[in-house]
């Protein structure tokens, strides 16, 4: 059996990238149950044994502007992490995601001689180009999770092997509920329509995009007979909705984000990981998204892609210029204009069948590997 008889780094600085690490960590704990693993990680992480030099939540910021705002702070941490990696001497690190601090790191540990693999690579493909130079250049293996990767990276000179996307290894885990035990224990009658609301994990998120959601909420419930699921981020507390609650006078019922995919009519969903799991689903959606002005205006500037969700990136192509999905974003994001696209998927039953075969048939493209086995072996083989 391969050994790796020394120490991993990981870094893994968001949410999602805590859940996906984790499992290629539990993967890889059961080929070497004695590996000692230390770095940046969440709650998933720390429980399988993973030393935090600090947890993800303390350097998760969104956009320019937020970046530029904790600047001090994240180079505070980057000396920090450089630090640690001198001083244990890892065999290999694994980069999960989250470029703005990982290709950095990149480069730093290309120098000190230590292997790096990154799983999810940067989303070059849709901007900042230039960081395939950075990646050819430090990056000892490019796991990537989407297909279409291999063939852009390869026309860049860069080797991405394709480990399958893990959203669905995860989901494979999920046990819900059937539906007539789901709406029994919530007391939702049978006749009513179910309208999700799906806002995102992140604070700065959810003060620019929930109140839209519930504003239409409160357009919708004047026309149709509904209930409205929003799914509860986990690492945020109920008492943090409860004054956009108050604000609009809609009482939704809080559930989990998987019950909002699997029991909706149709859903809102803020762009990001979440539509990818939206579309696993087949659920009905409009995809939304709100950031910053100065994020949005030099985004604009660097995008090189039409669509903007990756349900629609996956179901329709890379460079595609038709929709699976309605996309409503900055300006465009408003109550009306997603209650007009939620009503139609209601009302309009063709239209909502169409949008849920096109995302089933889209799953597929996500790939039938076991990624976190991918990934461990990648890791035991690199510093075999």
């Amino acid at each position: 059996m391969q050994t790796l008889n020394k120490k991993l780094f990981i870094l893994a600085g968001e949410a999602s990238g805590d859940l996906h690490a984790s499992g290629a960590v539990a993967e890889l704990k059961k080929k070497q149950p004695d590996i000692d693993i230390f770095g940046i990680g969440g709650a998933k992480l720390q429980a399988l044994g993973v030393r935090l030099i600090y947890h993800a939540e303390e350097v998760n910021f969104m956009g320019f502007a937020e970046v530029i705002k904790h600047y001090p702070f994240l180079r505070k941490v980057f000396e920090k992490i450089k630090a640690t990696i001198l001083e244990e001497k890892p065999a290999a690190a694994l980069l999960v995601d989250y470029p703005g601090m990982n290709l950095m790191l990149a480069e730093f540990l290309h120098k000190e001689g230590i292997p790096v693999i990154y799983y999810i690579a940067p989303q070059v493909w849709a901007w900042k180009e230039g960081r395939v130079k950075k990646i050819k250049q430090f990056v000892t293996r490019l796991l990537v999770v989407f297909d279409f990767e291999v063939d852009f990276f390869k026309k860049h000179g860069v080797k991405a092997e394709f480990v399958g996307h893990p959203i669905i290894e995860e989901l494979a885990e999920v046990n819900l509920p059937q539906k007539a035990e789901f709406l029994l224990e919530k007391g939702i009658s049978p006749e009513k329509k179910l309208i999700g609301l799906l806002p995102g994990s992140r604070r700065q998120e959810l003060e620019r995009i929930l109140p839209e959601m519930l504003s239409a909420a409160k357009l919708l419930r004047q026309k149709h007979d509904a209930v409205f699921l929003l799914g509860k981020a986990p690492n945020l507390p109920a008492e943090f909705y409860q004054k956009f609650l108050e604000q609009s006078g809609v009482t939704p019922t809080f559930v989990t984000a998987y019950e909002v995919m699997q029991f909706s009519d149709a859903a809102m969903v803020t762009s990001g990981t979440v539509t990818l799991e939206s579309l696993c689903f087949g659920l009905p959606m409009v995809v939304v998204y709100r950031t910053g002005t100065l994020n949005y205006q030099i985004g604009k500037r660097l995008v090189k892609i039409q669509n903007f969700s990756l349900a629609n990136i996956v179901s329709k192509g890379l460079y595609s210029t038709t929709q699976t999905v309605p996309e409503l974003l900055q300006e465009n994001m408003t109550g009306e204009k997603i209650a007009a696209e939620i009503d139609k998927l209601l009302t309009n039953e063709n239209y909502r069948n169409t949008m849920r075969s096109s995302l089933l048939d889209a799953r597929a493209n996500l790939g039938s590997l076991l990624p976190s086995k991918e990934v461990a072996d990648a890791i035991l083989e690199t510093v075999s």
